[in-house]
């Protein structure tokens, strides 16, 4: 499974981006697909993980009501809707993927791909 994420970009406190992981997996459905974010100095940390179908997701309870993760299994993408940003959310996003449900340890996910930065000015 290859990983392309992209999306992320320099936004003003307040403002809004929207993070894509487009995969190539042959039944993408199988896999759970998970954000995770490492900001300067700081280890990477889990943000996000939507199940197979979408229909289970789980979040870092700091983004939880700004942020929403969606897929469209048709054209094997999912989705990061970041709003409300803060400074705080300054850091490279990363998307990766898993055949388990819904686990937020890195450790779960053999499949990465690469980050995309994301900075949020004060």
């Amino acid at each position: 499974v290859q990983l392309q994420a992209s999306g992320g970009g320099f936004v003003q406190a307040g403002g809004s981006l929207k993070l894509s992981c487009a995969a190539s997996a042959r039944i993408f459905s199988n896999y759970a697909v998970g954000w995770f974010h490492q900001a300067p100095g700081k280890e990477r940390e889990f943000v996000a993980v939507i199940s197979g179908t979408g229909a289970g997701t789980y979040y870092l309870d700091s983004v939880k009501g700004r942020f929403t993760i969606s897929r469209d299994n048709t054209k094997s993408i999912a989705y990061l809707q970041m709003n409300s940003l803060e400074p705080e959310d300054t850091a490279v996003y990363y998307c990766a993927a898993s055949l388990s449900y819904l686990r937020t340890a890195q450790s779960s996910y053999p499949y990465w791909g690469q980050g995309t930065q994301v900075t949020v000015s004060s």
